[in-house]
């Protein structure tokens, strides 16, 4: 996983390389989220978040914070093994905007990292053996997969959140994950960015819920998670 190096002001990856977020953009964040986390320190933090199902994302909007922050865990893990170990056939062009999408979710980890504090579950380990990441194909479809999957879960759980300044923040990363879905879409497919399997005959994006979310996410994880906890209206 990325880790900060101090006095840079820039996320590394495992390999050392600069993974291209400025001082500027990253204290915007963590500035974002340290109004965040003023209201998270309020609440209680569970005492345990392991059960036998997992580690536990909490309950309330700590527990969708949490959610969320697994499930950015997850894409920031997969946009960095993607440009650690580029697929043959992907022009420059690609290859740019898939790290603009790395740093973008890395951002989005820390985000909800530093948001969190001390009621953040661990570091996640991911699973990604299923995906063949010098075939284009497989990693683009991999790619689209986690960005619907991201979309249809913030969709799912924004009504869920009962604090404003929270929904606020979700909706603005979400506009972004949608972005993201329809770059890879139209990339693997012209012209698919936003078509019926994507937005529903009412023009409105897909939603999913925390438990059809986490069936999917814990196929790509390790360490899996679970959200027993969470709210569900």
């Amino acid at each position: 996983m990325p880790e900060i190096k101090p006095g840079s002001g820039k996320l590394l990856t495992p390999a050392g390389n600069a993974a291209g977020i400025s001082r500027r953009k990253f204290l915007g964040y963590t500035g974002a989220a340290a109004v965040v986390a003023i209201g998270i320190s309020s609440c209680d933090k569970d005492d345990d978040n392991n059960n036998s199902s997992g580690i536990d994302l909490g309950s309330g909007d700590v527990g969708i914070l949490n959610y969320a922050y697994a499930l950015e865990q997850l894409e920031a893990a997969f946009y960095i093994k993607v440009l650690l170990t580029p697929y043959a056939g992907g022009s420059v062009t690609e290859m740019a905007l898939l790290a603009d999408i790395r740093d973008h979710e890395i951002a989005h980890r820390e985000f909800f990292k530093n948001a969190l504090g001390s009621g953040a579950i661990p570091g996640l380990t991911p699973d990604f053996s299923a995906i063949n990441f010098s075939d284009r194909t497989s990693v683009l479809a991999a790619a689209k997969a986690f960005e619907d999957t991201g979309v249809s879960a913030y969709n799912g759980a924004g009504k869920l959140i009962t604090t404003p300044a929270y929904l606020t923040l979700a909706g603005k990363i979400v506009s972004v994950e949608a972005r993201h879905a329809a770059w890879i879409r139209d990339i693997i497919s012209n012209g698919t960015f936003a078509d019926s399997t994507a937005v529903d005959a009412q023009g409105l994006d897909l939603v999913a819920t925390p438990a059809q979310v986490l069936v999917i996410a814990n196929t790509y994880l390790a360490t899996k998670i679970s959200g027993n906890n969470l709210p569900t209206s």
